[in-house]
């Protein structure tokens, strides 16, 4: 397995990159994500994921080990090529898919160009656990403020406001203060709305 290339960037595009690693030019398929961390420099290591297929060996880069593996663990899901686990991240950030799956954030891996409403929940369904085992993320705080804002929204669709809008003004305050209790989001957006 090759775990990693260093060597001189050749040619950097966006979807892929071509490292001499000793007069021998590797083709390493990238994300924006990884894209964007690449220097401008002649020498870069990137860490490389190798995908053996009847027809093809297709080598992968990414700018860190956790990229990677986030990618790994997106192409272990039934259904997630290796090309959907780029496109994923090359929309979102590593620490964005991992939050987005730790929390249960359907809409944030659905707003992935190709990945729709049932791929979204297989994803968190499959990885949700491994997640939160790799990364040692607090299981209580990601599903207690989807709890905290599923009660507000409610009590704001009691009161008469319309979900779309109430929606955006509660996602709005909880950018801004993340651990705000279901008290507090409902007195800012009573204030918003």
């Amino acid at each position: 397995m090759i775990t990693h290339i260093q060597g001189k960037l050749v040619e950097k595009n966006p979807t892929d990159v071509t490292i001499d690693c000793n007069g021998v030019g590797y083709l390493l398929n990238i994300s924006l994500h990884t894209f964007s961390k690449i220097p401008d420099q002649e020498n870069i290591k990137l860490f490389t994921h190798l995908q053996v297929k009847e027809d093809s060996h297709t080598l992968f880069g990414f700018s860190s080990l956790s990229e990677r593996e986030i990618f790994r663990l997106l192409i272990s899901v039934n259904g997630i090529g290796a090309s959907i686990a780029r496109t994923m991240l090359s929309s979102l950030s590593p620490k964005e898919i991992r939050e987005g799956i730790a929390t249960e954030n359907v809409a944030l891996i659905q707003s992935i160009k190709g990945i729709g409403a049932k791929t979204a929940q297989r994803v968190i369904l499959d990885l949700k656990d491994k997640i939160l085992k790799v990364y040692d993320i607090d299981e209580l705080s990601a599903p207690q403020s989807n709890t905290n804002k599923d009660e507000a929204l409610s009590a704001l669709d009691v009161l008469g406001f319309q979900k779309k809008q109430s929606e955006r003004v509660v996602d709005n305050i909880l950018k801004m203060q993340s651990d705000a209790d279901v008290e507090t989001i409902i007195k800012q957006a009573l204030k918003n709305l």
